[in-house]
């Protein structure tokens, strides 16, 4: 039998202090093709969501449609830590709430195990996103403290 090779999954919202075209947000929208480039550069990228212009923030998946969904798939989690905290995009996390309103009733960050080569929906990572915040971390859903191993669910941290 041969072993399973798990993926990844994660998706990171937020909700934009201002419209998409406010002059406020622009330095954001501005890096925008530029970080995710840099994501798809990086060593353990494997899959984002994007519609027609190259990002998601034309996507809207959510009842409250402010909310922006960035959805991805890394071989690792030490892939996506790397990317995260590591390179350019560690200013713009650093910056967030420059753009971004908090958000007290959903996570902004939920991660999973998915088999290789799936490409998660955001119906999926939706579920996810709920099951994080009724449950707290699990090996269904979980941020980076604690992590949990593909797909036995124990904890990694």
């Amino acid at each position: 039998m041969t072993e399973q090779t798990w993926h990844l999954a994660q998706i990171n919202i937020g909700c934009l202090q201002h419209p998409v075209d406010d002059p406020r947000v622009a330095e954001f929208m501005d890096n925008l093709d530029p970080i995710n480039a840099l994501a798809e550069r990086s060593p353990g990228f494997v899959w984002r969501l994007k519609d027609e212009s190259g990002n998601a923030t034309g996507i809207r998946a959510f009842e409250d449609e402010t909310i922006l969904p960035n959805l991805t798939v890394w071989d690792s989690i030490e892939s996506l830590k790397n990317y995260v905290f590591r390179t350019d995009h560690a200013s713009f996390l650093r910056r967030r709430g420059e753009w971004f309103k908090k958000m007290d009733d959903l996570p902004v960050l939920t991660m999973w195990w998915i088999p290789a080569g799936h490409e998660p929906t955001l119906a999926e990572a939706k579920e996810r996103i709920d099951s994080l915040a009724e449950h707290g971390p699990t090996a269904e859903a979980f941020t980076f403290h604690p992590l949990f191993d593909p797909p036995t669910g124990r904890s990694a941290s």
